[in-house]
């Protein structure tokens, strides 16, 4: 499991296993977010399958699927919400961690900077430089 952090209260991950989860748990999370749709990925991966065993140990689920072409305001808003409902740190997964560090950028644009923002993406090896005009522009919505 490759977990990166973007923050203290967050962090992305490539797909996880069910067999993952005792691992999430001991790294002190408290929810998970599914980010991946399980049109991606064979039924052993599907959300309800992580769901049940995250659930069994005590741990919130959060499914909000994103796709490049079909990631909109309302998922950056649901994404965001489950973060401040969440008791502890979240984790949030996809394929490589790229769709779930997006989703967190845009959320967090009305409460950081993009350098923040671009500097914890980057720190965490997911380059969203080009993503800076998206950024400044929610910044000032």
């Amino acid at each position: 499991m490759d977990i990166r952090h973007l923050s203290p209260t967050y962090a992305v991950s490539p797909q996880i296993a069910e067999e993952d989860i005792a691992a999430i748990v001991q790294a002190g999370f408290t929810t998970i977010i599914c980010n991946r749709p399980d049109e991606e990925i064979p039924p052993s991966h599907h959300a309800s399958i992580i769901q049940a065993a995250a659930v069994d140990s005590g741990l919130a689920f959060v499914i909000i699927p994103v796709t490049h072409h079909g990631l909109n305001m309302d998922m950056i808003a649901e994404q965001k919400e489950a973060l401040d409902a969440s008791s502890g740190p979240t984790l949030a997964y996809c394929a490589s961690g790229t769709r779930s560090s997006i989703v967190w950028a845009l959320g967090q644009a009305s409460d950081m900077s993009a350098d923040e923002i671009l500097t914890a993406t980057a720190n965490a090896g997911y380059d969203l430089a080009g993503m800076r005009p998206q950024l400044n522009a929610l910044a000032k919505d």
